[in-house]
């Protein structure tokens, strides 16, 4: 296509690099023929402009489009629509087995329209990789990783087997096999090129490397220069179906860095205080991008780390331009020479590299961090926004303590740091001597149990495990607290699972693996545990004291989520730290330890250890980091890495156009997207008569309304799989089970910390069904499904938050919800609803169900959907019990032409596939 464009800026040029000639778009070209000033946009924008003048078209991206791009300089925002097309896709298995479902369910539909099921096949690259089915289910050995692989193996062969033929029969896509790494990290490692190549029409060009991902943390690359972010599964099957993103131009906030962070401050603590700031300044659809002199003492392992963290502070990406050190990263990770000189070269002559005399570009808002300022950081205990300096963090969990043990009756005395016998330490591997009425005992160990220990010690999630300086300074605080005789409390569940295997290479080679294997943090896996609720079961007896006790149990994790219920269902209090921090906290056992002040243990000479004791410099870790990583080590992890292990390759695979599913599957099934599917959509129809089938408050996530984690039996989808002759030690994870539709209907907002304000005082997916009768929100449905009675739910601010889950959607349209009116909505989550065919409607300022003293016994209908267009007023007319009628005046957030378009079809998929099939 990139052919084909009109070019009307005469931007179109050659550039020659190393005796290559390569085809480019050029921005000061553009800037000379009628785009004045485009020099001055942010680098992020300049991204966006050039995927425009390289795609005009006249009918999807036009000169007004690209015009409306230089007008942004006078206004710094807009709400003209653009169509913006990445240069390839990246799915982890959670969201990519779905994505491959939807494909193949597409490829069956196809056929039955008499049609090509060949038209059903990506149009851009496409790379998925296996990261999210590894659980922690052993620990603290040298066989935890090799036994849980062969469970992971166990556990989702049917899975595998899908993916191995979606490999097989679909072009332009490949799969990362499990066990070598997160996908962020493989895609910062080897995947990212900055500057992406396409051979077309007997010329190869250049253009800036961009992508969206299944996953929102995909935004982690812009830290090398690639502008990328997360969207649904949904979303992310139309763009590589060719459709382009619909969306605003945006606004571009500009953070700007000064000075330089003090000794002994990680990258995980700035970026708790950068998504602590850009949460209450308030980013949420708009772009960020980093600039000003500190840049230039960030690493980019420290740049990818900030960016990586761009759902937690709402931001729609978080971009650092190209500057030396992305180069210096490119070669250090074993990237093709040409391809470096390629990215210096183009990127000076696009004006889109950084020099730290470069003049700071135009922003639509600004603010500004003295990185001198940064302090030691956790943040939680429910939330990424929430940080709290290391010094406060004792004090302010007895305070968050009373409020998660709220009303609890077994026990009055809630331990607090000031108790000093807290800290009376009965030998370097001993417990704190607690008194009785706050311990609990556990059963067959010679310890006990309180609120606030730390029971979930990880090393985990592809925000830190990408960055050697933390991973390396985690190892230093090993070794020298093995050197002094202190190891982890036996309440620690310890786990270390690196996002690539380079990790593995430069902690062996500095012997720092051991130091960290002494202290129970062997590897126990490549992959996204304990972030995404991969923690796998605390020891049995821990759980039951627990359970039985109704304690508060705690968790430290190097991770970017610490929503309710998401790490483990026993863990009431989540907290996220940098690498050496975890390591900290499982040898002090205790989130009542205040590490600034109390000793965390005692040494085998007697003598209390500080946490200052056991605390790397900056130069001693600089010192390994330099000595130890090499570009061989890239080079020879990924010369061969979507090969897989001998598990992997031995798994058969049955090719075939369409797949052949299996009725009997619990893993995999033929969603019931398609089923009827006519060339021609229906008429949008008015929703009439529905019920509320939910009243929630503000900050519902996606973790709250999508299945994440474990399930025990006694839930509706546990109830099926046991039908189903599964056990619940096989259940796995709703993650894992994401390719049927069954099991994840069942899920959906069955979140055991969800709280629907229909039921009062009830925690848990439950609702009134039609009697009135407090039941699960699936059963529910179902009886509503039954009488075909259309559902609403109700929701406060930021619905949708978090991970951008495509279930979160799909799940509420099975259910059978036909629209959601919220005060407002989470970028991601709404585009999933309108891809799934469910109306997203908005209270007006102010406004909310509780002001309209809506309480979930009423009936809902919402008129003139016939006549919908892109944010207009929609009136939603409510029905009291006793016979009033209300009308409340809701902003419709269907934003696009586009978007209008998905939802007049019934969903994006059933779009894209109509288009396809009538090409």
């Amino acid at each position: 296509m990139t052919g084909t464009s009109l070019d009307s800026f005469k931007s179109r040029k050659t550039l020659n690099v190393g005796g290559k000639t390569y085809t480019y778009f050029s921005l000061p070209d553009a800037e000379k023929n009628g785009l004045a000033g485009i020099s001055r946009l942010p680098h992020s924008m300049k991204v966006v402009l050039e995927n425009l003048l390289r795609f005009e078209d006249g009918r999807t991206v036009t000169r007004e489009d690209i015009l409306a791009v230089a007008k942004w300089l006078e206004t710094r925002t807009s709400d003209h629509e653009i169509s913006y097309r990445p240069a390839r896709v990246l799915m982890q298995d959670f969201t990519g087995v779905p994505a491959v479902v939807d494909l193949a369910a597409m490829r069956d539909a196809t056929a039955k329209l008499g049609a090509d099921p060949q038209k059903i096949n990506p149009l851009v690259p496409v790379d998925l990789v296996i990261d999210h089915s590894v659980m922690v289910d052993l620990f603290g050995t040298p066989t935890a990783f090799s036994e849980n692989v062969e469970l992971e193996y166990e556990r989702n062969g049917e899975r595998y087997e899908f993916l191995r033929w979606g490999q097989k029969a679909f072009d332009n896509f490949r799969v990362v096999p499990p066990g070598t790494g997160i996908c962020h990290q493989v895609n910062l490692e080897y995947l990212a090129q900055t500057v992406w190549t396409k051979t077309e029409n007997g010329e190869t060009i250049a253009y800036p490397d961009t992508l969206v991902g299944t996953d929102s943390h995909t935004t982690m690359v812009n830290g090398l220069a690639v502008l990328g972010w997360g969207v649904g599964g949904i979303e992310a099957e139309a763009a590589m179906l060719g459709q382009p993103i619909t969306m605003l131009i945006p606004e571009v906030v500009g953070f700007r860095m000064t000075g330089r962070i003090n000794e002994g401050i990680t990258a995980t603590d700035l970026v708790l205080t950068v998504t602590e700031m850009l949460r209450k300044k308030g980013v949420v659809g708009k772009f960020v991008e980093f600039y000003g002199p500190g840049l230039d003492y960030l690493s980019l392992e420290d740049q990818a780390t900030i960016a990586n963290m761009a759902p937690e502070y709402g931001a729609t990406c978080g971009f650092f331009p190209v500057d030396a050190d992305t180069l210096a990263y490119l070669t250090t990770s074993g990237r093709d020479a040409d391809r470096i000189a390629l990215v210096e070269a183009y990127s000076r002559a696009q004006g889109m590299f950084r020099e730290t005399s470069s003049p700071d570009p135009v922003f639509t808002d600004t603010l500004e961090l003295d990185l001198t300022t940064v302090v030691p950081s956790l943040s939680g205990p429910k939330r990424p926004q929430d940080r709290v300096a290391l010094t406060d963090a004792a004090p302010k969990f007895a305070e968050a303590l009373k409020e998660i043990a709220g009303g609890r009756k077994d026990r009055t005395k809630l331990p607090t740091s000031k108790d000093e016998s807290r800290f009376v330490d009965e030998g370097a591997t001993g417990v704190h001597d607690i008194p009785e009425e706050a311990r609990v005992p556990v059963k067959g160990a010679d310890h006990g149990l309180a609120d606030g220990d730390v029971v979930i010690a990880a090393i985990t999630s592809c925000t830190n495990t990408s960055n050697p300086n933390v991973l390396v300074a985690a190892g230093l605080v090993a070794r020298k607290a093995r050197a002094l005789g202190l190891n982890r409390k036996p309440w620690v569940k310890t786990s270390l699972a690196p996002g690539s295997q380079v990790v593995t290479d430069y902690l062996t080679a500095s012997g720092l693996q051991e130091d960290l294997d002494a202290l129970g943090f062997n590897l126990v896996g490549y992959g996204c545990t304990t972030c995404i609720g991969n923690s796998g079961p605390l020891p049995q007896a821990i759980s039951e004291a627990i359970t039985e006790h109704d304690l508060v149990a705690a968790s430290v994790l190097s991770g970017n989520r610490n929503f309710e219920g998401r790490v483990n269902p026993d863990v009431r209090a989540n907290y996220l730290a940098s690498p050496p921090l975890v390591v900290a906290y499982a040898i002090a056992g205790s989130l009542d330890v205040n590490l600034t002040t109390d000793p965390i243990g005692t040494s085998t000479d007697g003598k209390p250890v500080y946490l200052k004791d056991i605390w790397p410099s900056n130069a001693e870790v600089a010192e390994i980091v330099r000595k130890v990583i090499t570009p061989q080590m890239f080079t020879g992890r990924y010369s061969d890495v979507f090969k897989g292990d001998q598990m992997w390759q031995n798994i058969a695979v049955e090719g075939g156009e369409t797949y052949g599913w299996n009725s009997s599957s619990t893993y995999v099934q033929n969603p019931p997207y398609f089923e009827g599917l006519k060339m021609e959509p229906d008429a949008v129809t008015d929703i009439k008569d529905a019920r509320v089938l939910g009243l929630f408050l503000d900050s519902i996530t996606t973790d709250h309304i999508s299945p994440a984690g474990s399930f025990k039996a006694g839930t509706p989808a546990g109830k099926y799989l046991v039908e189903r002759q599964v056990a619940p030690r096989d259940f796995n994870s709703y993650g894992a089970r994401r390719g049927n539709h069954e099991v994840m209907m069942r899920g959906t907002f069955a979140n055991i910390r969800i709280k629907n304000q229909m039921v009062p005082g009830v925690e848990g997916g439950f609702t009134k069904g039609p009697n009135g009768d407090v039941m699960p929100i699936y059963d529910a449905a179902m009886s509503y499904m039954k009488s075909e009675t259309p559902l609403v739910i109700f929701a406060g601010k930021e619905y949708g938050t978090g991970s951008s889950r495509d279930w979160a959607a799909k799940g509420t349209r099975l259910l059978g919800v036909r629209a959601v009116i919220a005060q407002s909505f989470e970028r991601i989550h709404r585009s999933n609803l309108i891809g799934m065919g469910v109306l997203p409607l908005q209270f007006a300022d102010g406004e909310s169900w509780q002001s309209h003293k809506i309480e979930g016994a009423e009936s809902v209908s919402i008129e003139g959907l016939e006549g919908l267009t892109p944010r207009s007023e929609v009136i939603v007319k409510v029905v009291r019990p006793d016979g009033r009628i209300d009308e409340i005046r809701t902003l419709c957030r269907i934003d696009t032409i586009n978007e209008l378009d998905y939802y007049r079809h019934g969903g994006i998929l059933h779009y894209v596939l109509r288009n396809l099939v009538a090409a």
